[in-house]
């Protein structure tokens, strides 16, 4: 088993009174960080203290060759052990949700509620070339961010996930640099493939997963597969949402997520 990793954060400390006692972790997709959280982060701090985590090789949390869902897992828990948090509201997006499912069925006792957005409980292949290319392109010589979109464009013509990929540079003194550890996601091809256990392990607490209507990565049967490990979760789909529905569908995505939170019982 490899070692844990301590993970960098941003801390949105409670805004107003708190409903939960426990606070609210999120665990954000691949490729990205707590940087794209900090919109959802703050409308959450309303209801308890949220700690938006960096995974291992994202952000500024430090980087390994080690990246699979289970070593992430063991990740969350260390946080949660540092800070001597005992339990915690987890929302997770896309490999954070795949993540924050690993960490519920492995240590259901240290989750109160699981969110999770657009993912299910199941393998999925890693067709990231086209996001590994631009990731792997020396930026150290380009003086501006506009620079790198015009020299990355040709290999992601998508702008929005080019946009994306390009809030993980980091300007240096001669230029920029990227803060992900490309080579060590690159290595990681299996880390969506064979890391569910079988069905006996089953968490009961209470799961909601927000789902895009028009996203490829939530398909016919996957909801039963849910229900194999999360039998009292419930569902809500985002008409004409995508995978990426906290940030392009910001408004139904805060009015599912709060009128979620406003339904459970104060802790």
């Amino acid at each position: 088993m490899s070692e844990k990793v301590k993970l960098a954060f941003k801390e949105h400390p409670l805004n107003g009174t708190p409903k939960f006692s426990c606070p609210i972790l999120i665990l954000h997709g691949l490729f990205g960080s707590s940087k794209n959280w900090m919109s959802v982060a703050d409308y959450l701090s309303e209801y308890s203290t949220v700690f938006s985590l960096d995974l291992r090789n994202h952000g500024d949390s430090p980087h390994s060759s080690d990246h699979t869902l289970h070593s992430m897992s063991a990740d969350i828990l260390g946080f949660l052990e540092d800070h001597s948090i005992p339990k915690a509201i987890v929302l997770g997006h896309s490999m954070g949700g795949l993540v924050a499912m690993t960490f519920a069925l492995e240590h259901p006792e240290k989750v109160d509620t699981l969110i999770i957005q657009d993912i299910a409980p199941r393998d999925y292949p890693f067709d990231y070339d086209a996001e590994l290319a631009v990731l792997g392109t020396d930026v150290s010589k380009y003086k501006n961010r506009q620079e790198i979109d015009q020299v990355t464009a040709p290999l992601l013509p998508n702008p929005f996930i080019r946009n994306f990929l390009l809030m993980n540079l980091e300007r240096t003194e001669s230029g920029y640099k990227w803060k992900l550890n490309v080579d060590g996601i690159s290595s990681s091809r299996r880390m969506f493939q064979s890391q569910f256990p079988g069905n006996e392990k089953k968490y009961l607490g209470r799961v909601l997963f927000i789902l895009g209507g028009s996203s490829e990565y939530f398909i016919e049967g996957d909801r039963e597969i849910s229900l194999s490990y999360f039998p009292n979760a419930s569902f809500q789909t985002i008409p004409g949402g995508d995978h990426y529905i906290h940030f392009t569908k910001a408004l139904e995505y805060q009015k599912i997520l709060t009128g979620f939170l406003d339904s459970l019982p104060t802790s």
